[in-house]
């Protein structure tokens, strides 16, 4: 697996949020927001696996994330994750009140994704 450069870890920690676009080709993709723990960069989808970009993600396995006038293509691992302990803390120190949806709620829980750099070239 390929690790994301200690400069793009400050990038996504500093974000507030990304684009995902799932799978190939040019649609406009959804912004989200994104936690960094470990090393690791994480989204949820606060309406569960029945969201359209969570099914989009899990079917297709990679995408392309842009943040910060940047892009990266990407490997979205939606199954079997082993999700780190302070996962739901970071998500509430970055967001606030505003993340009890990802974080109170089974199914957002049930919709986590980790997103890793894909080994291809960046865009």
């Amino acid at each position: 697996m390929t690790t994301w450069t200690s400069a793009d870890g400050t990038l996504l920690s500093e974000t507030y949020s990304l684009v995902l676009t799932a799978g190939d080709g040019d649609r406009p993709g959804v912004e989200i927001g994104m936690v960094v723990v470990d090393g690791e960069l994480y989204v949820r989808a606060y309406r569960g696996v029945r969201s359209r970009w969570y099914r989009a993600a899990r079917k297709h396995g990679h995408g392309t994330i842009r943040l910060g006038g940047t892009s990266h293509a990407v490997l979205l691992t939606t199954r079997a994750l082993d999700l780190p302990a302070g996962l739901d803390a970071a998500f509430r120190d970055k967001y606030g009140s505003v993340a009890d949806a990802l974080v109170a709620n089974p199914a957002a829980h049930a919709a986590t994704i980790r997103i890793d750099p894909s080994p291809t070239a960046d865009l």
